[in-house]
């Protein structure tokens, strides 16, 4: 009995061990043979370089360098744990640093994950040469951005760093997504679509250990299309060091076609530290500094344009026929107006429309303005290219604010006096500008009349910018009128009492305008604008500096420029 019932365990012992390899050979044969080939099939994503950001000369302003990273092929934990201890002694790193890295970049067992980024060469190599004791550590070589000049033109170019959340519900349709490293701020936000690259990959085969086989399949990265710019860095490095220390905007631009040569902000900061992101310090530093370092303020800070917008004042008031040529008014440091009495900035004798700008009085302004009435100033400020952006391409533009009085009445519930008038007369009160726009305007006295758009893209890949070089606008301007305010413009530089008089030494000929704003808090901001040489003018600049007190010190910045620009061969 004891041997029937045993020979029947038996029997059904292998009955059982039968139908379990019967199951795993016929019924699951080919689901299992598809899951160890698939546990042999490793995937290793390539990247291909960002498209370079090149200057007119083709100078490269930010391009690409080869660095390198330690991958690791996902094993069972007991291998991970060893192979994270043995490449921190190499690389002179904690264990633990590693390991955190590791789980945080995990996707799946198929894709290797970087646990040291950026290394250096030689700790690569070391890690290489020991391939055969380390299985399963890989080293990619990868291209990451490179700035050489350093912060120069930081806020035309902008910064890398990690797709957000907003972006990534706006792009997510165009193929971005989570992780993805994309352009935040200037040239890189703009055109990310254009300097992206396409990413690619490897799959190939390991053993058991993890221990590479054979390649698979290969599909190449693409490179992003390069961009390159109006700016010249010769000019823009010029500009930059004599902004170094002080917070303003420094446009120079063409006159005639509006390429901006060079566009530097104060204080700046340096893309790098986004993409290292080895100080985190430095990094705070930026994002947290009360001084918005991050922020262009040629384009996308407003300031009252103070004396410089009486450019506008004396073209609308000549145009108008408000006055004329000979027309004066007496100043004696101030005008009664309504109840207030507005004052000017010193006592001059009675002055016209040419010596009102040479000496920057505010009386001759003040009554001018009231004859034209804020309507018609409004009219002539949106002619030349206030209260809009100006078009340019580059994220974050401010379009400014021209006060008038249905405005205030719809949006404010206050009514307009005659001060607000006078105010809005000499450039202050709610009138707001950028730099740039001041740029522009200053250059329909340089250009015979046209009101240029302002461009920074001169081609993508070759291929010239279908947002470049667009169409003037000429502004109806009588030449005699133009051509008078122009030579004003001359002599506020040439003449002893000109407000401009920093600039007349300087060795080439500049016409240009001075401005000094006054703000509720700190000192009065400082504004020149003008342009150089006075003859054929190849270039207009607008120096602004924030709380720079008075306009004499902007002419003077403006002064070192043209001088050192002068000097390089650059005028």
């Amino acid at each position: 009995m004891r041997l029937k019932i045993t020979a029947v365990a038996i029997t059904a012992v292998f009955f059982l061990l039968f139908a379990g390899v019967l199951n795993l050979t016929c019924i699951q044969g080919k689901r299992l043979k598809y899951l160890s080939e698939k546990n042999c099939v490793r995937l290793m994503p390539q990247q291909g370089s960002r498209g370079k950001i090149l200057d007119r000369n083709g100078e490269v302003i930010a391009g690409s360098r080869l660095t390198y990273d330690a991958m690791l092929l996902p094993q069972d934990k007991n291998e991970t744990e060893r192979l994270l201890t043995r490449v921190a002694a190499i690389l002179g790193e904690s264990s633990g640093s590693l390991r955190k890295a590791f789980q945080e970049r995990f996707v799946s067992s198929s894709v290797p994950v970087a646990i040291a980024a950026n290394i250096d060469v030689k700790k690569a190599i070391a890690l290489e040469e020991l391939k055969d004791e380390l299985p399963g550590i890989m080293i990619q070589p990868h291209p990451l951005r490179d700035y050489p000049y350093g912060k120069l033109a930081c806020h035309v170019l902008g910064y890398l760093s990690e797709i957000d959340r907003w972006r990534l519900t706006k792009l997510g349709d165009y193929g971005y997504k989570t992780k993805d490293i994309v352009g935040f701020g200037g040239v890189e936000e703009k055109y990310d679509y254009y300097l992206r690259q396409e990413e690619g990959g490897l799959s190939f085969e390991v053993d058991h250990r993890g221990r590479f086989v054979r390649v698979l399949g290969f599909r190449p990265p693409q490179d992003g299309k390069d961009v390159q710019l109006t700016l010249d860095l010769r000019v823009q490095r010029i500009v930059e060091e004599n902004l170094d220390g002080r917070t303003g905007s420094i446009v120079v631009m063409d006159p005639y076609d509006g390429q901006v040569i060079a566009m530097a902000n104060s204080p700046g900061f340096n893309p790098e530290a986004f993409v290292y992101r080895s100080s985190q310090r430095a990094l705070s530093g930026i994002m947290n500094n009360p001084e918005a370092p991050l922020v262009n303020r040629a384009i996308s800070s407003t300031y009252p344009p103070a004396s410089v917008f009486k450019i506008v004042v004396a073209s609308a008031g000549l145009e108008n026929k408000k006055v004329n040529f000979t027309t004066t008014f007496p100043c004696q440091g101030g005008a009664q107006i309504g109840n207030r009495r507005f004052a000017c900035w010193d006592v001059h004798r009675p002055q016209d429309v040419f010596h009102a700008l040479v000496n920057s009085c505010d009386v001759f302004f003040y009554r001018t303005g009231l004859l034209l009435g804020p309507e018609a100033i409004h009219d002539y400020a949106l002619k030349f290219g206030f209260s809009k952006p100006t078009g340019i391409e580059l994220p974050y533009e401010a379009g400014g604010f021209v006060p008038h009085p249905l405005k205030r009445k719809l949006y404010q519930f206050k009514k307009w006096f005659d001060g607000d008038t006078a105010n809005f007369s000499i450039g202050q009160g709610d009138l707001l500008v950028t730099p740039l726009q001041v740029t522009r305007a200053m250059a329909v006295f340089a250009n015979g009349g046209k009101l240029v758009s302002p461009y920074i893209i001169s081609s993508i890949s070759g291929q010239r910018s279908p947002e470049g070089r667009r169409k003037t606008a000429a502004i109806s301007l009588k030449e005699d009128n133009r051509e008078h305010i122009r030579l004003a413009l001359r002599e506020v530089v040439a003449s002893p009492t000109g407000t401009g008089i920093a600039l007349a030494g300087a060795g080439i000929a500049v016409a240009g305008k001075t401005g000094t704003a006054q703000v509720t808090r700190g000192q009065p901001h400082a504004w020149f604008a003008g342009f150089f040489p006075f003859a054929k003018p190849k270039f207009v600049i607008c120096v602004f500096l924030e709380n720079g007190t008075s306009g004499h010190f902007a002419a003077i910045l403006a002064r070192q420029i043209i001088e050192k620009m002068a000097l390089e061969g650059l005028v």
